[in-house]
């Protein structure tokens, strides 16, 4: 099932010039060949209870993209961050809570919109101005596939920085 999953990602990846029109193929080919929970292990679906649990499924051997498993457990949370490289998830399981935010003219944090994104949504984030914030507000664990345009293996996470939130 990943054998397909990463061959079907690697053929959007392929076909797109820009950084946005990637990341569209791949939300594209994810939206119509929707993965399930079943593709990790019963190990790749347990959490961490520390902090979210990141599983790497799939670095491309070019480096040009890689596929990742997060799960969350209830309350778990990213920091407010954005990206090194393009990024697209897959709500596979539970719901997850989004909170985007936007620099002002200030360079201030601004909460721009909230979403809830639950089993079966894929979104999209494209740098830069991809700064968000991912929390598990369920009582149930949350499961996502990521994809990133990144190698994680060599970079450990797609986080290029993170951001205080003083006053949001």
């Amino acid at each position: 099932m990943l054998e397909s999953l990463v061959t079907g990602i690697r053929a959007a990846v392929c076909e797109a010039a820009t950084l946005e029109e990637t990341a569209q193929s791949v939300a594209a080919w994810l939206k119509a060949n929707r993965p399930g929970p079943e593709l990790l292990t019963a190990e790749q679906r347990r959490g961490n209870p520390e902090h979210y649990e990141q599983h790497v499924l799939h670095v491309e051997p070019d480096g040009s993209f890689s596929v990742v498993a997060l799960v969350w457990l209830p309350g778990q949370e990213t920091p407010v961050h954005d990206h090194l490289a393009w990024c697209v998830v897959g709500v596979l399981e539970g719901t997850e809570h989004e909170t985007v935010y936007r620099l002002d003219d200030h360079a201030e944090l601004v909460r721009d919109l909230e979403s809830q994104n639950p089993v079966g949504s894929v979104s999209c984030c494209i740098p830069p101005g991809d700064i968000h914030k991912v929390t598990n507000i369920g009582a149930e664990t949350a499961i996502s596939l990521h994809v990133y345009g990144a190698d994680i293996g060599h970079c450990g996470s797609s986080i290029k920085r993170t951001y205080a939130l003083d006053h949001v």
